[in-house]
Parts: structure tokens; sequence; C-alpha cells
């Protein structure tokens, strides 16, 4: 079907790209600690790139019945004059991944509302807030042809669970995702984790007004790293919007931090090989010690700038074209671990939860986020939460005054982060 719906194209284009993706899996949600719902999904798609006259057309579909039709459509987008004067990449010899675990296919929907019972119970008994649980397995293909000869394909499985433990009369919670690409017990050291940081947090407390330090916890290192994802991408290099588009080799970051993009590491669900375009991934650093190394480019904007595609261009999904993105980013981890952290803070706020990430100025840096939940720490203990809490700034003053970096990664959206500690962080509470 897909070899049909390329050499079809390719009669009546220079150059043509056929694009499939399709994916199905079950989830399970739990509320209160109680069984809401058990769903089953299945998705497909197929997208078509074509180049004619070096102008770039683009059309996509979920059920190919009628392949002149879908060609139709992307010959017609021809019309937009979107330039396309890259090549499409000719990939052969891929590093082999270890993306699909095949019991993934044994795992049973009982199994896995057995898994979250068995969790509900073991919060339960132990603290007082309400518990949510979210659990997941889904199996993913993906194919990519295109006119220079590249044919490629991935088949990857992922095991997801979230546990949530809400604060009294809000929807703030504290929370934390496990991924594997099979099924795994939750470990007691993730729902002791849970437990002990709820439990110490529970009492609301309005601190003195001072400068305080801050940390971020894994979940929400993804407010800075979108900043950063978005000021290094060649989009942002082409539009001229990036601070840093003069600053590669330069220090703009303190130098405990080294972030970088890992698709090769298979160890957790997600890892690639080849990107959205058929170009190889690689191991790509972002940051060292603090310096600027890379800017990451998809096949549009790496010919746009006259350099070289580095293995970014993604997909939102099958009806999204690609662009540049740092899909699996993960920091380097530091020597203390959280009570570590914890400990070092004579007063300070934990950003638990981060509301409004998308506000300010991305490119340039800027975030002004509400912290819901924000726990209070005093003398190196976690003692309340705190209500009415505002942390803004720019990453490229923030991340110069970084404490210490937790000793352990997390899986977390966006990446794998551990919490960070900051000085010198503009924090409001309300009155």
């Amino acid at each position: 079907m897909m070899e049909k719906l390329l050499e079809t194209a390719r009669k009546v284009s220079d150059k043509a790209e056929v694009y499939s993706a399709d994916s199905w899996g079950d989830s399970v949600s739990f509320e209160d600690a109680h069984l809401k719902d058990v769903q089953s999904s299945m998705q497909s798609g197929i997208s078509l790139r074509t180049i004619k006259n070096n102008t770039l057309g683009f059309a996509y579909t979920k059920n190919l019945v009628n392949r002149e039709e879908l060609i139709k459509n992307a010959l017609d987008s021809l019309k937009g004059g979107v330039e396309g004067f890259f090549e499409l990449p000719i990939t052969k010899d891929l590093q082999s991944l270890d993306t699909y675990d095949p019991l993934i296919e044994t795992l049973t929907n009982s199994e896995i509302v057995e898994e979250c019972s068995r969790v509900c119970e073991f919060l339960s008994r132990r603290t007082e807030g309400q518990i949510n649980i979210s659990a997941s397995r889904l199996i993913n293909n993906r194919r990519l042809i295109n006119s220079s000869g590249t044919d490629l394909s991935l088949k990857s499985s992922a095991y997801i669970l979230n546990a949530q433990v809400l604060y009294p009369y809000s929807y703030a919670s504290l929370y934390r995702t496990l991924k594997s690409k099979s099924f795994k017990k939750a470990p007691d050291e993730y729902m002791e984790y849970l437990i002990n940081t709820y439990n110490q947090s529970m009492k609301e407390v309005i601190p003195e007004k001072k400068k305080m330090k801050v940390l971020f916890l894994p979940e929400t290192v993804y407010v800075l790293m979108w900043r950063l994802q978005s000021s290094t991408s060649g989009l942002s290099i082409y539009q001229n919007i990036s601070p840093v588009a003069e600053k590669i080799g330069e220090r703009i970051f303190d130098e405990k931090l080294s972030i970088f993009n890992e698709p090769l590491d298979d160890s957790l669900p997600g890892a690639r090989a080849f990107d959205d375009e058929g170009t190889p991934c690689s191991r790509f650093p972002v940051i060292e010690n603090g310096v600027l190394r890379n800017f990451h480019y998809d096949l549009y904007f790496a010919q746009k700038l006259k350099t070289s595609p580095t293995g970014h261009g993604f997909k939102g999904s099958v009806s999204s074209k690609p662009g540049p993105s740092l899909s699996h980013l993960a920091i380097l981890p530091g020597n203390t671990s959280f009570p570590g952290l914890v400990k070092s803070i004579d007063q300070g706020i934990i950003i638990a939860g981060a509301l409004g990430a998308h506000s300010g100025n991305i490119p340039n840096g800027d975030f002004s986020i509400g912290v819901s939940p924000a726990l209070y720490i005093e003398k190196g203990e976690i003692v309340g939460n705190v209500k009415d809490v505002m942390v803004a700034g720019n990453i490229y003053d923030t991340l110069k005054n970084i404490v210490e970096i937790e000793n352990t990664l997390h899986p977390c959206f966006g990446g794998k982060f551990p919490s960070i500690l900051f000085d010198n962080v503009n924090v409001t509470i309300k009155n």
C-alpha cells in the first residue's frame, strides 16, 4: 500500500515521502481510589510529502481509501508556495535499538486494574489525600519510505503508570510517573516518596516573605527546558528570535548543568534510531558544563540555514509536518539525593506543579508560573504547603544560579530530569 502510493506520487512530483503510524492500547483510571474507567483505543494514519519544482506539498488521511485523492490534496497544497529545496535522506544502516517488549501484548486489563488497586491500597493506608491513578499500555508502529530509497520501520511498546495524591479542597496534587517497555510493579520507594512528601506538606502555612531558594521537582523542569528547546531550535534561529543565536561555544548557564538529547537510550520507552524524516539520530549535546554546544534542525530549517540536519525532525502527530524538536532530553545527574537537597535548604519553596507554563516569551526564555502545589521548606524539612505562589524569571538568569542537582533522573514530560535547586529566583506570595 505504501509502496504503491510512493510510486504513484513519484510520477507527478520530483521527490516524495510516505509516513505511516498506527497505535493501539488500553488505559485504566482510578478516582478516589476506586475504578473509574477502562478504555481501549486504536489509531492509524498515513501522510504524504511531495516536492515539485522546489515547492513542498503535504496531505494526510486516517484511512487510505483513495490514493489518487491523497496525492491530489498534496499537489493542491503546493499552491501555498512553501519552499522545498531540501533533499530527502538516503538512510540505510542504523544502530539497532531494543524498543519493543513482546510481553506487553500478554498484559491484560485485569492485571493493570489489579496493580492500580494495589497502589491505591498502599497509598490509602498511609495518607489521607485523595488517590487518583492512571495506567496504560501502548504499542506503536511507524514506517517511512521515500523516493531516495529510504525504507525504515520501528515497533515500540510502553507501560505507563501515574499516581497522584490530591491536597484537600483543591485539584493540586503531588504526582510521579513510571515508564517501562513492559509491565513492572510500582516499587515501594516510588510510593514511599509520594506518601512521605505529601504527609509532610499537608499543613497550610504562610511563610515569612524574604528571598528564598527554589527547588524544581523533575515534573516541573519542563518549564525551563521548553524555553531552552525553543531558543536552540532551527526555527527560532531562522526567525532571528533566539537570544543565543550567536553564542555557540559560550558558557550561558551554570557549569553544573549538562543537557543532552538521547534518542538512542533504549532503557525507557520511546527510543529512536531515526527521526520522522528518516535522518539518523544520535546522542546530541545541547549544553555541556554550562556551555552551549549545538542548535537542532530538521531538513527544512537545515536547508534554510545552509547547515546539516541533526536528526530532530519530529511530528506532533501523523497529521502534522515535521519540525525541529528535542524529544529525548536528559539532564546529567548531580551528586545529592532528593532528601539531601531538602536538608540543605534553610528556607525555600518546592515547585511540585506548574500552572501557565505556556505564558511569557518562550523563545526569549521568560517564564511566569503559578505554583500548585508549592511545598514549603524550613530548616531542612518540608513543613507544609503555601497557597497563591507565583514564580517568574528568565532561564538565562535562573540556570546560572544552580545550587545543586539531584543524583537521580526520573521519566517526565519532555525527557528524563532530576530535581534542581536554584538560588535567587523571584518568588511572589499573595498576602
